[in-house]
């Protein structure tokens, strides 16, 4: 027996969401099913909010509600020091330890040959043009201690130092990442003592 068109087809979008297979799927449509129709408009106008209420930060790429985001435009924050990070969440994660007063720059992503992720298709080139508009003197590579994370590190490292900018430090997390570990799912403590005991390259 098919499900009534309207079941299947929130049962197919929602399985295009990463991680959720069509079991989960159902579960989540039946679910819904149940929920009073304020339920379901309130969930619908916060989906539709996602693209309507947010935007990109055009000075460091991060998802806002305004632009320039509020790390962005906050005169406390050290203009000088640039931690570079993969995506929004990296950011999430290194502000909830309270370690870190300087900006970020978010490069989309990373470079992943097996998944055909291309230096070409990350923020990489607007990264080097800001460190190019100068005052920058320090770059935390804050990416992720897997193969796609060091990959995009070295990477970097040597876009970066072909900029011949004298005096431009560059470091990366070190104290108490493993190899391996996603900066989303680290701990406060391990993720502020990487970025404490972070190592010059």
């Amino acid at each position: 027996m098919k499900y009534p068109r309207p079941i299947q087809n929130l049962i197919d979008l929602l399985s295009t969401i990463p991680t959720v297979g069509h079991k989960t799927a159902e579960r989540y449509a039946f679910h819904l099913l149940k929920r009073n129709t304020d339920d379901l408009q309130n969930l619908a106008q916060a989906i539709l909010g996602l693209k309507n209420n947010i935007t990109v930060c055009k000075s460091c790429f991060s998802i806002s509600e305004k632009d320039p985001c509020d790390i962005c435009s906050d005169a406390q924050r050290l203009k000088n020091i640039l931690c570079v990070i993969a995506d929004f969440r990296d950011l999430v994660s290194i502000e909830a330890t309270k370690q870190f007063n300087g900006s970020y720059f978010i490069l989309g992503g990373t470079i992943n040959a097996v998944a055909d992720h291309k230096p070409s298709q990350l923020n990489i080139q607007p990264l080097l043009n800001r460190i190019k508009n100068g005052g920058i003197k320090e770059i935390i590579l804050a990416l992720n201690p897997d193969m796609e994370g060091e990959t995009t590190s070295m990477y970097l490292i040597k876009q970066i130092k072909q900029l011949n900018i004298p005096d431009l430090k560059i470091t990366r997390l070190a104290k108490g990442l493993p190899m391996g570990a996603d900066l989303e799912y680290a701990d406060e403590i391990t993720l502020g003592n990487a970025l404490k005991y972070r190592n010059e390259l």
